[in-house]
């Protein structure tokens, strides 16, 4: 047991009923209770996952409020596609620095909820569609924050996998894609960085608030995962604070002004929630605090040199996804730069994580730093920077520049508005006028290289069209250097797809419900998800889950796959055959061909990146633990791996296996039968199998209930009239006067679908739950009067 811990138990011992539940919620929109009679500090907990967001004056959640310069790291979408651990720690360590030189205990992150669906909102946030590389990432930038004396905090756990009503639907999710899927990346993370703290999410799963869900908070997390750490709560996500308490919550965040106290104390009283509970929750809030409290001091961070880090980053993260030859570019001749994210790039998502960055690279000007006297270098900007909209005498002007140069850069992706927290995309296209001003320079050249600046995949069905594609995500405030870095040669292309990008968002089973029922949405897909959905189906992704082209050339050799005990290790010789430097990605999956219980085509079960000079191998181990081969049987509730014939297959993507191994599995035990969805969607005899219940209905939305949002109010005359005013009140608490279109467009899906309970606990005071119970029975009472009436 940690000392901080014992001495955490002994102040607790200490202290009055009423300092205890003081202590159990925030002090503020940030920081923690203090109790200083007893030597406990209060401290800060600030926004991530990729860069520092320390509010300056603002004390909102949304990223409406400035905050402090720091270092925008290239967001988790494109560390995911680094496909490297030690780099993503590194970046870790960066952040951990630039918490401590603005005395920030916890940073908040990172963020791997699995990319359920491409159109999530948030995907930029989050590592990949996969759960091994997802935690295998998020455990290293944990252990990268962590060794600098900060904690990081897991988000959001769990199963909170779109934006549109994120705080009051209900994931209906089947045990077996809960754990293989939803869960694994959580668990991955905890076992392998111990990580200080995990945040709970705001949605329901299987019916149960993710804040009172024990059998999440305590059954799996602690008792099963062995995490000693504290359990928060997602900002205003604490649906009823005694039962989360009990459920194993111990931090309620923001602070809400003693908003619960009285329903503590009351549930205290009464012995619903035990003094053993309310200690423990206690307990660990100073444990935290102790913990950030030794490590407490200035670090000394260098400005230039984490610009330099997030630049390394951003090119490690870029991916080439069709490349005719035209890579590297030659540094001669006339280029066309079209496209105005080249002046004004599109770095980082909006949001929560939104970073005030100590400087940005642009494209533009990056190329012409490098090229200097070399290349005639000429500008279109094409299209609106902010709304991407484009007009003809722009795309005139893109003609006549692409038709005179002798290659053409297009820079395009998605803008701001069209992706960020608090609202998920509706299409998977590009902006029209992106498109149109792509289309155009194809026509006036057809030598383009286009390179994509997004959260997430688009649809390209003219993918064919351009001599080059690059996918450079969002590259954080160096990501301008980094490409120019990565087209010109100095750098190879080192990033490969974390995620899938389907031909079409239709073709996906988990499409037939992403964000259509604001109260419930339902995971008929069960395990197919991304590739585990493509490979399974036969239907071909547009790009595939680890494709990513290099400037040279690989060649796998001598696989050997030995039994090492209850697994087996891997190795095989990995040679760059080509001209120029370059870096791999080596990816092993497992296939089970026959299972009582379903099973997707294959699984990653491990991976390697390395660096090789031209003509140079290197001989690359990997080992696949009992895990590799286990699936989550229902029955029992454990871990089971079914003996017989597997497969380890190991390629540069799912599709692209160079070298397999049939192996027999001698180890194991028997596994109970599961059936999956027969044609990749469940109907609904599948589904209640899947389950094991009936099909909850959604709930209806009379009667008004706490958990009743702003929007359902809208249903009866005497509610929308309370609505407006609400809605009214919520623009008046925040300063929304500089706030851009994708913020207000956030701000607003915020403030609608918002829970009524959080309207108390915003309040500051000024709503008690007692007078919002009143309120809620008024406005019932006038919804069935008027019911009444019409009858």
């Amino acid at each position: 047991m940690r000392a901080t811990y014992e001495r955490a138990e002994q102040i607790v011992s200490r202290l009055t009923t009423d300092e205890k539940i003081r202590l159990v919620s925030g002090k503020d929109a940030w920081s923690t209770e203090a109790l200083d009679e007893h030597g406990v500090p209060s401290i800060m907990l600030t926004d991530g996952p990729h860069g520092v967001r320390k509010q300056q004056l603002g004390t909102d959640h949304l990223g409406i409020s400035a905050s402090v310069p720091a270092t925008c790291f290239p967001p988790a979408v494109t560390l995911g596609s680094t496909w490297d651990p030690e780099l993503v720690e590194e970046v870790g360590g960066a952040l951990g620095r630039e918490c401590r030189s603005q005395d920030v205990s916890v940073l908040l992150g990172p963020g791997l909820n699995l990319k359920r669906h491409p159109a999530g909102g948030r995907n930029f946030e989050y590592f990949s569609e996969d759960p091994f590389i997802s935690g295998k990432l998020a455990a290293a930038m944990v252990r990268g924050i962590q060794s600098e004396g900060v904690g990081a905090c897991l988000k959001h756990y769990a199963a909170n996998n779109q934006e549109f009503f994120r705080m009051s639907c209900d994931s209906l999710v089947d045990d077996r894609a809960l754990h293989e899927l939803y869960l694994a990346s959580f668990e991955m993370a905890v076992k392998e960085s111990d990580p200080w703290a995990v945040m709970c999410s705001y949605n329901k799963i299987n019916g149960e608030h993710a804040d009172v869900h024990r059998g999440l908070l305590t059954d799996k997390l602690r008792d099963d995962w062995g995490f000693d750490g504290l359990v928060m709560s997602d900002w205003f996500a604490v649906s009823d604070r005694a039962l989360a308490i009990c459920a194993g919550l111990d931090l309620e965040m923001p602070g809400s002004n003693g908003t619960w106290d009285n329903q503590v104390k009351d549930s205290h009283a009464k012995g619903l929630l035990t003094t053993a509970e309310l200690d423990l929750a206690a307990t660990r809030v100073i444990d935290l605090a102790l913990r950030a409290a030794e490590s407490s001091g200035s670090s000394q961070v260098d400005p230039e040199e984490h610009h330099a880090l997030a630049r390394r980053a951003a090119a490690a993260g870029t991916v080439l996804l069709t490349n005719d030859g035209i890579l590297p570019l030659e540094r001669k001749g006339s280029i066309a730069v079209v496209g105005a994210f080249a002046k004004k790039p599109r770095y980082q998502g909006a949001g929560s994580s939104l970073v005030n960055p100590t400087k940005v690279d642009t494209f533009l000007a990056a190329l012409r730093e490098t090229l200097g006297d070399a290349a005639e270098v000429h500008y279109a900007p094409g299209y609106d920077p902010v709304t991407g909209a484009t007009e003809e005498a722009l795309l005139d002007e893109v003609r006549e520049t692409a038709g005179k140069a002798d290659v053409v850069i297009v820079l395009a992706g998605l803008p701001q508005a069209y992706e960020s927290e608090g609202f998920d995309r509706t299409h998977l296209r590009l902006p029209d006028g992106h498109a149109a001003v792509l289309a155009a320079t194809l026509d006036a050249n057809e030598r383009v290289v286009l390179a994509l600046q997004n959260g997430a995949p688009i649809e390209m069905p003219w993918a064919d069209r351009p001599a080059a594609i690059v996918e450079a995500y969002l590259g954080g405030q160096a990501s301008g250097s980094a490409l120019v870095d990565v087209l010109l040669g100095d750098v190879a292309p080192g990033g490969r797809l974390a995620e899938s990008f389907p031909i079409s968002a239709a073709d996906l089973p988990a499409d037939r419900d992403f964000a259509r029922h604001p109260k419930q949405v339902e995971y008929r897909e069960g395990l197919y998800v991304g590739y585990r959905f493509h490979d399974s189906a036969g239907v071909p992704a547009r790009f595939p889950f680890g494709h990513g082209l290099s400037y040279t050339s690989f060649d796998y050799s001598g696989l050997s796959v030995r039994k090492a005990g209850e697994g087996y290790t891997v190795t095989l010789t990995v040679t760059n055959t080509g001209d120029r430097a370059g870096s791999e990605v080596v990816q092993v999956y497992v296939r089970d061909p026959e299972c009582a219980a379903y099973r997707p085509d294959k699984e990653l079960k491990g991976f390697a990146k390395v660096h090789l000079e031209p003509g140079a191998s290197e001989k690359v181990t990997l080992t696949l633990d009992r895990r590799a081969f286990s699936v989550w049987d229902v029955r029992s509730q454990q871990w089971r791996v079914e003996p017989g014939a597997f497969e380890v297959l190991v390629g540069a993507s799912s599709t692209d296996i160079r070298a397999r191994r049939a192996i027999k599995v001698t180890f194991g035990e028997a596994v109970s039968p599961n059936l999956g969805p027969t044609a990749w969607v469940a109907n609904d005899d599948e589904f209640r199998i899947m389950l094991g219940s009936q099909i909850p209905e959604a709930p209806s939305v009379l009667p008004f209930t706490r958990d009743s949002t702003i929007a359902d109010l809208k249903e009866t005359a005497a509610g929308r009239l309370m609505s407006g005013i609400l809605l009214q009140q919520a623009k008046k608490s925040f300063d929304t006067t500089d706030a851009d279109e994708t913020t207000m467009a956030m701000f607003d899906a915020a403030t609608r679908e918002a829970p009524l309970r959080m309207v108390a606990m915003g309040s500051d005071g000024k709503l008690s739950l007692s007078n919002l119970d009143r309120l809620i029975a008024i406005l019932n009472g006038a919804s069935t009067k008027a019911w009444r009436s019409r009858g």
